[in-house]
């Protein structure tokens, strides 16, 4: 593995040396397992991370007392160990995931106090809410009362109503059902109050993203309804600009090597068109850190139809999003987006693709010349991959991501600005191209509830590993997003 050189700004994506980088960080051990690239990644994605963080308040719905008697959740139930237990989960989570926990240890015990605390997040809402039921039954005291008035009268607060088990029954949850932004999570397990941390950084998260679309011939900002997010447009010249002043630097050289050398088979590709597609990824690097952008998508089509690029950014997209960011295709920042979610909330890439119904089998395939390999999470190991050239055009690289048959699989689609399409489904096979026409990687997923294949709604919809309905479902309901059914 080379020393990192003196390089240019115009020329090298790494300004740190990797020694300096990985010493700083105390990871000079794990430097000759994680590679060049590994190190590359991590430099990249420290730069995205906000020194910002969301505030999110936990309260408590419960009576003045040390001991319940009789009812739910019953005098076994010790009070303050529980309340101790839920802070002690919450406050984890939020080390974790990097948000500003203000807990307020003194209960909400009646209306009084209720009407006081709307009060007051009224003149400086938090960013999110978590609000734990802690009683059912006590002589006087009507805990989902409250709740329910906190429910309908926090504001625009995304808030979260925790019920663990021994608190609510079927008829208390009707108060809080369908109120958006409020998800009610009535459950025994104490844990998922961490997925619950990581919902209110997502929705907070995504209000904070920019994605830059690099399509047309103007500069210009769009802030999207509900979601949030910023699309920042540029030109699209900016691309293939960019990508001249590329030069073939160590970190290129080790990028094409990494993929050289990974790959299951390489079929069409040269080595040149490996060290422009690893150039590509530099590219994509530049404008993303130059715009402030934590994803970005482009109108490549014609970059390539009209031989403006010598590849398309094929593994650039790969790559960003094995990192946990975002590239993808066709300037869609619908797909974008669906990228940007998926990562935050799931921590795995998706597979943006072209649906194809088959309707013989009554499955749905899904086909693009860009798929991400670290489709069990960024943590575990990558799926196999071939590179082959891009279909289309039979030029540079393009990556076939060869999925685990049996996996099941989540099918979802961001219909901005204020919906997801969403279904579930199972891998069945890898469709090879040739004898098949379409795009590189290519998959065909027998679909849960889908009476016709040709009735599957949306474009570009991801295919993720795992079946990650409920907890789209709750995001949503959190966010204030509709969910359909695809």
């Amino acid at each position: 593995m080379q020393t990192n050189k003196t390089c240019t700004k115009s020329g090298c994506p790494f300004m740190l040396s990797r020694r300096r980088f990985l010493a700083g960080t105390g990871a000079v051990a794990a430097a000759a397992e994680l590679g060049l690239l590994d190190f590359a990644s991590s430099l990249f994605a420290a730069e995205f991370k906000s020194a910002k963080k969301p505030l999110v308040q936990v309260v408590f719905v419960r009576p003045k007392v040390d001991r319940y008697w009789m009812g739910w959740p019953g005098a076994a139930y010790d009070i303050k160990a529980r309340q101790a237990d839920y802070t002690k989960t919450l406050k984890k989570a939020a080390r974790k995931f990097g948000v500003r926990l203000d807990v307020r240890s003194e209960p909400l015990d009646n209306e009084s106090a209720v009407s006081a605390y709307l009060e007051q997040i009224k003149k400086r809402p938090p960013d999110g809410l978590v609000v734990t039921s802690m009683c059912l039954h006590y002589s006087g005291f009507s805990s989902w009362g409250l709740v329910n008035n906190i429910a309908k009268n926090r504001g625009k607060i995304p808030t979260i109503v925790f019920s663990p088990m021994g608190t609510s029954f079927t008829g208390h949850l009707q108060g809080t059902r369908g109120i958006d932004g409020v998800f009610v999570a009535a459950t025994q397990d104490i844990d998922w109050l961490s997925f619950g941390i990581r919902m209110l950084r997502t929705i907070w998260d995504m209000k904070n993203t920019r994605i830059c679309v690099v399509k047309g011939d103007k500069t210009e900002d769009r802030v999207l309804d509900v979601i949030g997010t910023t699309l920042h447009y540029i030109s699209r010249k900016r691309w293939p600009e960019q990508f001249r002043k590329v030069r073939e630097t160590d970190e290129v050289r080790a990028l094409a090597d990494y993929y050289t050398k990974n790959a299951k088979k390489i079929v069409e590709p040269k080595r040149q068109d490996i060290l422009n597609a690893a150039k590509s990824y530099v590219v994509a690097r530049q404008i993303m850190a130059a715009e402030n952008c934590q994803g970005i998508s482009v109108d490549c089509l014609p970059l390539v139809e009209n031989r403006l690029i010598p590849c398309p950014p094929c593994i650039a997209w790969l790559r960003l999003n094995d990192e946990g960011s975002v590239g993808a295709c066709e300037a869609d920042w619908n797909a974008a987006i669906s990228l940007r979610l998926t990562s935050l909330l799931f921590d795995r890439p998706g597979f943006m693709q072209d649906p194809a119904p088959n309707t013989i089998k009554n499955t749905l395939m899904g086909a693009h010349c860009s798929c991400p390999t670290k489709l069990d999470g960024f943590d575990k190991p990558p799926e196999p991959f071939i590179l082959r050239s891009h279909s289309e055009s039979d030029t540079g690289v393009s990556p076939q991501v060869l999925w685990r048959i049996g996996q099941k699989a989540t099918v979802m689609d961001f219909d901005g600005p204020g919906k997801i399409i969403l279904g579930t489904g199972r891998v069945l096979r890898n469709i090879e191209t040739p004898p098949a026409g379409g795009c590189r990687t290519s998959v065909e997923l027998e679909m849960d509830d889908l009476a016709d294949s040709r009735d599957a709604k949306g474009f570009h919809q991801l295919f993720i590993y795992g079946d990650l309905e409920l907890g789209f479902k709750a995001y949503c309901q959190l966010a204030g997003i509709k969910v359909v059914h695809i």
